[in-house]
């Protein structure tokens, strides 16, 4: 946020869909708030207030990918039938 922008009240609104509620993208803008971070939220004393918490390297730091039940690169090992196979149906 720019200094001129610091005294701007920005408002925006958006419909709340079971426990979900979504950011008005002008207000995402003006916070910078991008994939990967966490909005924290906080009830005190009858006022609600929002703070972001930035992630913006390291998002997948700890994950070392997925590891299949085989080893094998071979999609038929997967269960999938080759061409023509599947519908050849029983003889």
């Amino acid at each position: 946020m720019s200094e001129s922008d610091a005294g701007t009240e920005a408002v925006g609104e958006s419909a709340v869909s079971g426990d979900r509620a979504a950011i008005p993208a002008s207000i995402r803008e003006r916070a910078d708030i991008e994939d990967g971070d966490t909005i924290r939220w906080r009830w005190q004393n009858g006022e609600l207030s929002v703070e972001v918490v930035r992630q913006r390297t390291g998002v997948f730091a700890d994950f070392d990918g997925f590891e299949g039940e085989h080893e094998s690169l071979d999609h038929d090992h997967a269960g999938l039938e080759p061409a023509g196979e599947f519908d050849a149906g029983e003889e």
